[in-house]
């Protein structure tokens, strides 16, 4: 065999360089003839002896050192092959199927479980597939775990077509060299990192507020000397749960506390579904109305003050949501937790009384007014929009409610204001123009929505410096920001009546017209189903206050008389609803008949509301390549949550949302699917 070697490149250049100098000299001998015979014939004689010992050297030293070139790199073979068995990182070679063809000894004790080696490396390693095998130079990366160990693996792929056979191939397999396209597996084992990461993660600092919503109202519904006592039991409550998850908890006011713990105890209460926010509800010494917290933690800052940050932004949503419920700002990500009671009505007026005062001053420093609302306006939205426009009327000046697309059921309230003297004809208006009157003196102020992506011109958010909000929906992620005043209260029944308020204490001098009563006062009935849904006090209040200043039922009723083909429309969809699960009525509103398939498509869900048995309705209707949902309950579910899961919102008992490039039978899946998941989870 060792003669059958040829030795090649610089090794056999050097074994020959003897034969190359011998001819050098005989070279050198004939030029010496000619100069010199006698020099010449003496230079031959050693000449001829220089070329026999190169030939001796040559031919009988060759088979040596070849033989010496063999026998080391037949030891080198060996070291490489017994420093790759014994490397401590587990290495193996496999075959594209996952088969095991060799393995050092790391691997193998990784391998080998209750006395037998695995075979195949899919039988360790279920996410190791044909499909993630890398091509090429390519390394692949998996993370897996074996016997209660995690491991990473680097897959890297081996073409050949001759394998040493130098590796020891495992026993009753085929030989190696067979293989054509092979890979090398090594594993790293990181069980040990994941565990100090996972430790590390758990030990964040997380910070919270925890806020009494109606501290004052439960303090009034009970005597006076046992006011101390309502108020240690909730204390202790609070404590008690505070520390049982290893926190912190510093009282801060009377009815607002902030607490720090860490990230271990956090993941412990959203297990529990933060268990708190019914326990304080049982604290009953005789207080006719249960006491409820809201709760705002920030997690994942990049340092304390960030945390902390993150809890006051969301303690802010979870009170704009309307109270009991628990916020969680994890960074960029929001979670909410809670939100099922029925939020309660403040009596107190003081902040609306400031809003208007705010309200005011903004105006009066503008040049100019801007009001806009949602898409596809209904009654409530234009009817605040009109209560804006009086208070702009009324400080003298100008201002424009932006239009863009209405439901047919606002029509005759808006054709009412176009037919009048008394209204100048650029009182509504369009996007474009709204966009050009646009300048950093003017005010605009957006009402019955906090969404941007709602509103009628989202552009005008974007370049607008002073926006103002108002809304008597529950805020979700996607919020309006950079208003300079906002005024978001999910107890009001409608924005008209948010607005109604304010107008109350923006000052003397407002005079509301019969027409612009008749508005407000619309948006009002409309919203509460004729004082049926979500009606307080203060909603009874604001009505007075517009039939004071000329609001007149019967106009009203006879404005917002339905049309035959919506009333079919409706009936339709009560007829075909589906009772899922017994409780949950669904039904689809057909969209060909009626001018706004979307307003009657509300109709029909209240008018589900009627049916005994039936918890929550959920109408959908297809109108231009959009599904609108319209979700409505009485008060044993949270509809709000359940729209918030599909992208939309809203109140608990009146809600919505809106899906894009879908099918209705898709949508109807999907809101299938979310409320059973919900009931499993017993969120609902």
């Amino acid at each position: 065999m060792k003669r059958n070697i040829e030795l090649k490149g610089n090794l056999n250049t050097y074994l020959k360089w003897p034969m190359l100098m011998s001819i050098l000299f005989i070279i050198l001998n004939i030029i010496i003839f000619f100069i010199n015979v006698n020099i010449g014939l003496l230079m031959t004689f050693f000449v001829i002896i220089e070329v026999i010992i190169s030939i001796v050297i040559y031919r009988y030293s060759h088979g040596k050192i070849l033989a010496d070139l063999v026998s080391f790199g037949s030891d080198y073979a060996q070291v490489q092959k017994q420093l790759l068995h014994e490397l401590s990182i587990p290495y193996s070679i496999i075959e594209k199927d996952g088969k095991l063809l060799w393995m050092n000894q790391a691997f193998r004790e990784i391998a080998e479980e209750k006395g037998k080696v695995h075979k195949n490396i899919k039988t360790m390693f279920g996410e190791i597939t044909e499909k993630i095998m890398p091509k090429k130079d390519e390394e692949r990366e998996v993370h897996s775990s074996f016997l209660q160990k995690q491991y990473k693996i680097v897959i890297k792929k081996v073409v050949l077509t001759e394998v040493s056979q130098t590796l020891e191939t495992l026993p009753e397999e085929e030989d190696i060299t067979k293989a054509v396209e092979i890979y090398a597996v090594y594993l790293f084992d990181e069980t040990e990192m994941l565990t100090y990461i996972r430790q590390i993660e758990e030990e964040q600092f997380v910070s919270g507020l925890i806020y009494l919503d109606n501290y004052e109202e439960a303090l009034d519904s009970i005597e006076e000397v046992r006011r101390s006592l309502l108020v240690a039991l909730i204390d202790r409550k609070i404590n008690k749960y505070v520390t049982h998850f290893d926190g912190i908890l510093k009282k801060l006011e009377k009815d607002k506390y902030f607490v720090a713990f860490n990230q271990k105890s956090l993941l412990a209460m959203q297990q529990e579904r933060f268990t708190l926010l019914e326990e304080v509800k049982t604290v009953n010494i005789g207080n006719d109305m249960a006491v409820t917290i809201s709760i705002g933690l920030g997690a994942h800052g990049s340092s304390y003050t960030e945390s902390y940050e993150f809890a006051r932004a969301a303690i802010d949503m979870a009170l704009g949501r309307g109270g009991d419920q628990v916020v969680l700002k994890d960074g960029e990500n929001i979670t909410y937790y809670g939100g099922k009671s029925q939020t309660h009505e403040k009596n107190t007026r003081v902040k609306a009384r400031v809003k208007a005062h705010a309200l005011r001053e903004l105006i009066t420093n503008s040049e100019r007014v801007i009001i806009m609302g949602h898409r596809i306006s209904d009654v409530d939205s234009i009817g605040a929009a009109i209560g804006v426009f009086i208070a702009a009327r009324t400080s003298g000046k100008k201002a424009h409610i932006v239009i863009s697309s209405v439901a047919s059921s606002v029509t005759p309230l808006l054709e009412r204001f176009r037919a009048s003297n008394e209204y100048e004809p650029d009182m509504f208006v369009n996007d474009e123009f709204a966009m050009d009157r646009l300048d950093d003196n003017t005010l605009l102020v957006v009402v019955d929505t906090n969404r941007p992506s709602y509103t009628e011109c989202p552009g005008l958010l974007q370049y607008a410096k002073n926006i103002v909000v108002f809304d008597h929906h529950r805020q979700g992620k996607d919020v309006i920001e950079h208003a300079i005043l906002s005024y978001v209260e999910p107890y009001a029944s409608s924005t008209c009546e948010m607005i109604a308020e304010i107008l109350q204490y923006y000052g003397e001098e407002v005079r509301i017209r019969p027409l612009e009563a008749d508005a407000l006062y619309s948006g009002v009935v409309v919203d509460t189903n004729n004082f049926m849904n979500k009606t307080g006090v203060r909603t009874f209040e604001a009505a007075a206050f517009l039939r004071r200043n000329g609001a007149d039922v019967t106009r009203v009723r006879k404005m917002f008389r339905e049309d035959m083909n919506d009333y079919k429309a409706k009936a339709t969809a009560v007829k075909d609803a589906e009772v899922f699960r017994g409780e949950y009525a669904i039904s689809v509103c057909p969209a060909e008949t009626s001018e706004s398939p979307t307003v009657v498509g509300a109709q029909a869900a209240n008018e589900l509301l009627d049916i005994k048995g039936v918890k929550a309705s959920f109408v959908l209707t297809k109108y231009n390549n959009t599904i609108y949902i319209s979700a409505r309950s009485i008060d044993e579910v949270n509809v709000q949550i359940i729209m918030e899961r599909l992208g939309g919102g809203g109140h608990l008992s009146i809600a919505g949302a809106q899906m894009e490039d879908t099918t209705i039978g898709e949508v109807i899946v999907q809101l299938k699917d979310t409320i059973t998941s919900m009931i499993e989870q017993k969120e609902i």
